[in-house]
């Protein structure tokens, strides 16, 4: 049978059977397709004329223009599809099963430290209280009452481009205080609904891979910058568009994961400390979690992740940091 009829069947088994997202759906299919385009030229259009030489072929060419762990994913994704094809008899045999993987190199996730992201924290939620009138971070101790009251008049008085930045500022620091308080994904974080949070007991139920489940506990910091953002920025941005959709872009529909990665990278920048993405604030509270004493497995059910190889991986990170501490604090040890 012809090979690209296959593999949308194949993907249609993901999408229906194993319940993977349309986004993982899409991955698969490039990833196939690519190596099908290879067959292609080598005159293998059926799966049944296709050997292990020839998708050796395909990984030697792919590997001239891709990075080990991309070429990895592929082969990965190549392989399930024939094994597949295989069970379900498109194929006499399977030409994938010895294919081999090409080791890849184990580089730790990099990550803030805690005092890295207590600055960031800080700078977010600073932004958004000079937005807020009346907020605790817009207000000076040594202000007297007069001199409030003509800030709150004159953010009142503001117009509509500075209110639209209100609500960003706001939204930017509530995105990034969940991120970092839930170790969410950020494909997590744009999937949230006003109706995700149970505020009484500070949890978050979120979707993850495999359209699994799972619920997260947050504290008060996220918990007010939640609040503050439904309460004063949200409704500055909602409009037909938005339907349920927790956070929102500027033109009020969902937002968008690239937009949240430009936040994180911008806000990052603002704070002086090392550029990182939302997925670098996830191993950050993974490893800090487990400085603080948490307990592997109870990390690894708050990250999603199914095996606890993966989540085992930021106990390597917190040795690695643990030895610079060492290292700076006994130079000559």
């Amino acid at each position: 049978m012809d090979a690209r009829v296959v593999m949308e069947r194949f993907i249609d088994y993901l999408r229906t059977n194993r319940g993977l997202s349309e986004h993982t759906c899409i991955a698969y299919r490039s990833d196939i397709s690519q190596c099908l385009d290879v067959l292609d030229t080598l005159g293998c259009s059926n799966l049944e004329d296709v050997t292990l030489d020839d998708l050796r072929m395909w990984m030697a060419r792919a590997s001239k223009t891709l990075s080990k762990s991309s070429l990895a994913r592929k082969t990965i994704a190549v392989r399930r599809f024939f094994a597949w094809s295989y069970e379900q008899n498109y194929c006499s045999h399977n030409p994938a099963q010895s294919l081999q993987i090409s080791k890849i190199d184990k580089n730790l996730p990099a990550v803030l430290n805690e005092a890295q992201a207590e600055r960031l924290l800080d700078t977010v939620d600073a932004e958004a209280g000079e937005s807020m009138p009346g907020h605790a971070y817009a207000r000076n101790a040594n202000e007297n009452g007069a001199q409030n009251a003509q800030k709150t008049a004159k953010a009142d008085a503001s117009d509509a481009q500075t209110a639209h930045a209100r609500a960003m500022a706001l939204r930017d620091c509530a995105m990034i205080e969940l991120l970092y308080a839930t170790g969410m994904r950020v494909g997590e974080l744009v999937g949230l609904d006003i109706g995700s949070f149970e505020f009484s007991n500070r949890t978050v139920r979120v979707l993850g891979k495999g359209n699994k489940q799972r619920v997260i506990p947050f504290g008060v910091p996220a918990e007010r910058a939640v609040r503050e953002w439904l309460n004063d920025g949200r409704p500055l941005l909602a409009n037909e568009r938005s339907g349920n959709a927790l956070f929102l872009g500027a033109r009020g529909g969902r937002i968008d994961q690239r937009i949240v990665r430009d936040v994180v990278h911008a806000q990052a920048k603002e704070a002086g400390v090392p550029d990182i993405s939302p997925h670098a604030l996830r191993h950050s509270a993974a490893t800090h979690l487990l400085d603080g004493g948490a307990d592997l497995r109870e990390v690894q059910e708050l990250l999603g992740h199914s095996s606890l190889q993966t989540t085992q991986r930021y106990t390597h990170v917190s040795i690695e940091q643990l030895k610079a501490r060492y290292r700076q604090a006994f130079p000559r040890a």
